[in-house]
């Protein structure tokens, strides 16, 4: 099989090891293949990709979008590089509201972030080139909120000291007074 699924503390949020075929010439992986995700219950349909470009000690999140708008995330560094990766459930209900997983991601590593989830990430090296394939709705500024990425209440264990964040994340609520409307729901796996 071309994929390693691996569940976190979180098990609806997936660490993905993809096989890498190397040679003189390089190497060649698959990022996703629809019929791989889907036995595992992923059943992907992208709708955007995004592509960021940071240096060392960027720090980008915790970013949401609201429902109806909510997105599913499959994250990875694209080229060398490492980021460490941290996804928190925001869903009401859920017995791991406001708990986090996180990953430290690098080429072939990729992190499946579920709707109903905040998503952040912190370049752990200059010049970190992240995509990530969206699941659900299309971006739409309306509907995106954010939580504090140092929200004492979450308790996220980011490497390194004193991340480089902008000023609209800086600004960002903790969970206790974010903006939510996300709810637990018991069945349904992990389609996106």
């Amino acid at each position: 099989m071309s994929f390693e699924f691996r569940r976190q503390s979180i098990p609806e949020v997936v660490l993905i090891r993809a096989k890498q075929f190397n040679d003189d010439r390089g190497y060649f992986m698959e990022l996703h293949r629809r019929s791989a995700f889907e036995s595992l219950g992923l059943e992907l349909n992208f709708v955007q990709y995004n592509c960021s470009r940071s240096k060392r000690g960027v720090l980008r999140g915790l970013h949401y979008q609201l429902r109806p708008y909510e997105q599913g995330k499959l994250v990875t560094v694209i080229g060398n590089g490492r980021i460490f990766d941290v996804a928190v459930d925001i869903r009401a209900g859920s017995p791991t509201f406001g708990r986090w997983a996180g990953a430290e991601l690098r080429g072939g590593l990729m992190l499946w972030v579920p709707p109903g989830f905040a998503h952040g990430f912190l370049a752990l090296e200059d010049d970190i080139h992240v995509l990530y394939g969206v699941t659900g709705a299309e971006y739409r500024r309306e509907a995106e909120r954010g939580i504090a990425w140092n929200d004492p209440g979450i308790g996220i264990a980011w490497p390194g000291e004193h991340p480089i964040v902008s000023s609209k994340d800086a600004a960002l609520p903790p969970l206790k007074n974010a903006e939510v409307n996300f709810v637990y729901a018991r069945e349904g796996g992990l389609k996106a």
